[in-house]
């Protein structure tokens, strides 16, 4: 009996590292708030990573695809009940997150004898103004990191994902000093092109604390550009559009870069 609370840490312990290893290639997503919206970008060539949920919110994720799906089929079943019982305004991305998903997220990492949700999900939701909007990050255990002020923290206008650690702290902290929530959409490009590279640069090793130098990431960029296309979508802060989230396509982006 006495070996049973020890069995279960131990297991945890286990299963923590094995999904922070499964994790640990995904593509990183940034997702920024500019003068007119949000803005959620990510490189790849394959499947998609960034989803509509339900009018105001946006959601990005990496992992294993299944996981990926059935969590953003639930979303967009528990907001859309939500804004059918109620109303779409009284959906809101705090509820969907903190009373829905994490929950669900958390119960099946501590249910050592079930499979755990192998992803990494993050949110955005646009507000009236740019300090309206909010961005939570969902972690595989159902831990949620938010972009609001809080006691230990100031506010964020963005927030991103990736698949280490080290690799997210390196983007947060290129985004501080070179992003502000006032951009235009093409500086917010911009931006989130050059923290993408550099999260994706630091996932190629296992040393990297510093920022690289604006030089390598250019090139860097310039170099995955030329076989990789970006992904991104947007969400209008313009209440008076019926849909707020819109695609961006590869095609419809490069020009915005080119200069």
């Amino acid at each position: 009996m006495i070996e049973e609370p020890y069995r279960w840490v131990e297991a945890i312990a286990n299963r923590r590292e094995y999904i922070e290893a499964q994790l640990a290639s995904g593509s990183p997503i940034a997702a920024l708030g500019y003068h007119d919206g949000i803005l959620f970008l990510t490189l790849g060539q394959t499947r998609q990573k960034i989803f509509e949920i339900y009018d105001r919110i946006a959601m990005g994720a990496i992992g294993h695809p299944g996981d990926i799906e059935r969590l953003r089929m639930g979303a967009i079943e528990l907001a859309s009940t939500e804004g059918f019982t109620r109303s779409a305004t009284d959906v809101s991305l705090r509820r969907l997150v903190h009373y829905s998903l994490s929950p669900v997220m958390k119960s099946a990492f501590e249910q050592v004898y079930g499979p755990p949700y192998l992803a990494r999900m993050l949110f955005a939701e646009v507000g009236e103004r740019p300090e309206e909007d909010l961005f939570l990050r969902v972690e595989y255990d159902g831990e949620i990191a938010t972009s609001g002020a809080t006691f230990a923290q100031a506010r964020q206008d963005f927030a991103v994902l990736s698949g280490t650690q080290q690799s997210r702290e390196l983007m947060e902290s290129f985004l501080k000093t070179e992003h502000g929530a006032d951009a235009s959409l093409e500086a917010a490009l911009k931006s989130a092109l050059d923290a993408w590279s550099i999260g994706h640069m630091s996932l190629q090793t296992t040393d990297a604390k510093e920022l690289p130098e604006r030089a390598a990431v250019s090139k860097y960029l310039q170099e995955q550009l030329a076989h990789t296309g970006i992904e991104a979508g947007i969400l209008e802060r313009d209440k008076s559009r019926a849909i707020r989230y819109r695609s961006l396509s590869d095609k419809e982006l490069r020009p915005l870069i080119s200069d």
